[in-house]
């Protein structure tokens, strides 16, 4: 058959008037039937010749149908792809006339799923055109080509359509594929928009003529890969301004909703609004937004710290950008916000977010106040507290990529250090002249000549030798040398007598629980505490009884409650490990420490001390070193876990006066917990463990919706120890309900908890509970006791 007229690419290409679309169903029926019926030697030119987007629908149509020919459709509509056959079929529909709505979205669908449906055909055995990574750069090249026409042709005066190009782009992006069609466009656009005002009103077009479902896929792909926020403005023009899809999802999806954007994508974001004149205003309703959420307790409370880190950037980036009479205008809602944000973040359990908080409200400070006083607090200076600062100094633009300001960051630092030093070289230089003329003025003073102190030795004052001299000093001495000498030896003396310890012991705890430092003693809240635990494993059960009496007493600040349950924490821990006499062969051996001590986060020893658990529950079949035999003895914590436990678990739902575990005071409710979970852990093989478990599961199920996730930390860490603590027969045959109900519990934990340690924790948890049921299988007795 011959090949179809010249005319039949141009005239007959989109269908204008009734003649077109009857000669379009005539080609198109011909090029059906020769695909059908002849060899594709015989047809291959007809379709390379015949209009792009005719010719391309019929392929694809061939490429759907059953039957021998698919090797040669899907050999010409690579050939067709190789030669062009993509800007021909845009430029086709981008002119006038372009044909009706209908046949735009067939063409639509089958330009962005071509990969889709030749893999579906071939089953995986795609030409390499066909690859997603290789045909979508393809359709970026060709989207190119079609906006270069649309360029030539309006320097012309011809108008054109951009529409189906900017529909193309929008599914594309919006199946995924911004970054295989983004990749080719933005750099070139970003060149082709430097300096050329038509080319800029064509990629506006282009962008604003996105349909509003794939908007958010479309400028969110813009964002990611512009190479700043200058580029990123000449892309979009304003965008945001025009379009109420885009500004809610620069203003509020990207920056409030989702927290997943890095650094360099925030930037880009909040520097696009602040370049323009006309989108500061948004900039500064951004910042409101921001610190309204920053500020909010229930938001702190639930939401997770990346979010909140996410956030805290975010307004750093926003202050950046605030000029001097902007930050004037809206001075007072800067410092109300920074006041109640400050708050919420320091009521925090988690270190991280109370100095997010800190960082904040330093640098909201510091730009509110230039001239007078600014907030400062005292935190750990690291790379992260570095990191954030520095989003208050503006990057100056630059026309890199964003992978290359590594580089730069590092060549700037170098500048700094170098001013730094050069600096402090200066003023350290600077105060000679003055100190050599103070110097000769006061000649006078080198007359004195000075005391041979050489010979001189400091007097030591004896520490007491009784326990009862100790208590002596340390209630009403005002020998401050001496009650200095006293704290620091009343550990070992207390060890050395216990039987004079025993007749004092509660009294010696009392004194030593409202102990306060007269004098600077290196250490001394260490030499307290150590005091206390060596009372407390000397006499324990009546020790116990009144530090966790006390607990819930009135009358006593947090501080002194948080030292009463890590005074219990640490006492437990050493009754519960056997002591070493004399030569032992453990010398080389380490137990598990758990340092519960001011500042320290005992969460995190928690859990490495259930690591350290669940590692030693491991069975290994190997063959080496045979591991140091540790010491026997017997648990002395056996005889009084309850007397340390069952105290704590009994009030904690009753308000006093000055305490409040389930209200203000969460914090020490956090400690309350995880105390529990290692007193549960330590009592291992003891007569109560079994109680205890029971009782602490009672006790995790009714706080298990707490708001604060350090509290809930805290009952996922309890569980554990129940688990590793409680023997499975015991599990299976008492505690059954309550494993059936925290299972439960834990799935949901693991779904829907917005903080990634509590979800770590009940994933830990039901691997524990999977485990108990392998041996439950592997074990006859227990088995059949669970059938019972």
């Amino acid at each position: 058959m011959a090949a179809p007229p010249e005319r039949a690419r141009g005239e007959s290409a989109a269908g204008g008037g009734p003649a077109s679309f009857g000669e379009r169903a005539l080609l198109g029926a011909s090029l059906r039937s020769l695909v059908r019926t002849r060899p594709a030697d015989e047809w291959r030119s007809c379709f390379l010749e015949a209009p792009p987007g005719l010719a391309f629908s019929v392929l694809l149509e061939a490429l759907a149908a059953p039957g021998p020919a698919v090797p040669e459709v899907v050999a010409v509509l690579e050939q067709f792809l190789q030669e062009g056959g993509l800007p021909a079929l845009l430029w086709e529909l981008c002119r006038e006339q372009a044909g009706s709505p209908g046949l735009q979205e067939a063409l639509l669908a089958q330009v962005v799923c071509v990969p889709d449906r030749v893999s579906n055909k071939l089953q995986g055995k795609n030409p390499p055109v066909f690859f997603p990574q290789n045909y979508f750069p393809l359709l970026g090249g060709a989207i190119i080509q079609v906006l270069q026409k649309i360029s030539d042709s309006l320097r012309d005066g011809l108008d054109c359509s951009i529409s189906f190009v900017s529909h193309v782009l929008g599914k594309v992006c919006l199946h995924g594929r911004q970054k295989e069609i983004l990749s080719v466009l933005v750099p070139r656009l970003t060149d082709l928009t430097k300096s050329d005002c038509i080319w800029q009103r064509i990629c506006w077009r282009l962008v604003e003529c996105v349909p509003d479902r794939c908007l958010e896929a479309v400028v969110l792909g813009f964002v990611q890969r512009a190479p700043g926020a200058d580029v990123l403005s000449r892309l979009l023009g304003n965008l945001v301004v025009k379009n109420k899809k885009a500004q809610f999802v620069v203003t509020q999806k990207m920056v409030l909703l989702q927290y997943g954007h890095t650094t360099a994508v925030l930037q880009n974001l909040l520097g696009y609004l602040a370049v323009d004149s006309l989108r500061r205003a948004l900039l500064i309703k951004v910042l409101k937004d921001l610190l309204e959420t920053w500020g909010n307790s229930s938001a702190v409370k639930h939401s997770p710290p990346e979010q909140q880190r996410y956030i805290s950037q975010a307004i750093l980036i926003c202050l950046s950008h605030l000029r001097e009479h902007e930050i004037e205008s809206c001075r007072q809602e800067l410092l109300t916000s920074m006041m109640e944000g400050v708050k919420c973040h320091l009521d925090s359990n988690l270190p991280q977010i109370r100095r997010l908080g800190m960082i904040v409200a330093e640098s909201i400070s510091l730009k509110i106040n230039t001239d007078g006083p600014v907030l400062k607090f005292q935190y750990e200076e690291d790379d992260e507290a570095r990191e954030l600062k520095s989003l208050l100094v503006q990057t100056p633009p630059s026309s890199v990529v964003p992978s290359l300001p590594d580089e730069e960051n590092e060549k700037a630092d170098a500048a700094v250090l170098v001013v730094l030093e050069s600096n402090k070289k200066s003023h350290t230089a600077a105060p000679v002249k003055p100190d050599e003329e103070s110097d000769a003025e006061l000649d006078s003073d080198d007359d004195f000549i000075p005391y041979d102190m050489s010979e001189d030795k400091e007097l030591k004052t004896k520490a007491p030798v009784y326990i009862r001299d100790c208590i002596e000093v340390l209630t009403g001495s005002e020998d401050v040398d001496k009650w200095e000498a006293t704290v620091k030896a009343l550990e070992s003396l207390v060890r050395k007598n216990p039987a004079a310890t025993r007749e004092v012991s509660v009294e010696l705890a009392k004194i030593l629980l409202h102990l306060e430092e007269k004098t600077c003693i290196e250490g001394f809240v260490e030499l307290r505490q150590r005091a206390q635990i060596a009372v407390l494993t000397t006499d324990p059960i009546p020790v116990a009884k009144y530090l966790t009496s006390q607990f819930y007493s009135l009358n006593y600040s947090l501080r002194q409650r948080v030292d009463i349950l890590d005074v219990l924490v640490l006492a437990a821990q050493e009754l519960s490990y056997p002591k070493s006499h004399g030569k032992t062969k453990h010398s080389g051996a380490q137990k598990p420490c758990i340092q519960l001590l001011p500042g320290s986060d005992s969460s995190k020893d928690w859990r490495r001390v259930v690591d350290e658990r669940i590692k030693s529950k491991t069975r290994r079949f190997a063959t080496g070193q045979s591991q140091v035999e540790r010491a026997s003895g017997p648990n002395e914590f056996n005889s009084v876990a309850g007397h340390f436990f069952f105290p704590l678990i009994q009030h904690f739902d009753r308000p006093l006066t000055t305490f409040d575990l389930l209200g203000e005071d969460h914090f020490v409710l956090g400690r309350l917990v995880h105390a529990l979970a290692i007193l549960m852990y330590l009592a291992v093989n003891t007569v109560a463990v079994t109680a205890m478990g029971k009782a602490l599961l009672e006790f995790v199920w009714a706080l298990r919706f707490h708001t604060d996730s350090y509290v809930r930390q805290g009952l996922l860490s309890c569980v554990s120890s129940v688990l590793l603590s409680v023997p499975a027969e015991h599990l299976l045959e008492d505690l059954t309900e309550e494993l059936l109900e925290t299972q439960s519990w834990l799935g949901d934990v693991v779904e829907k908890d917005p903080d990634g340690d509590c979800r770590r924790l009940a994933l830990q948890n039901l691997q524990l509970m999977e485990n108990l049921k392998k041996k439950l299988k592997t074990v006859p007795s227990l088995a059949e006791g669970q059938k019972k």
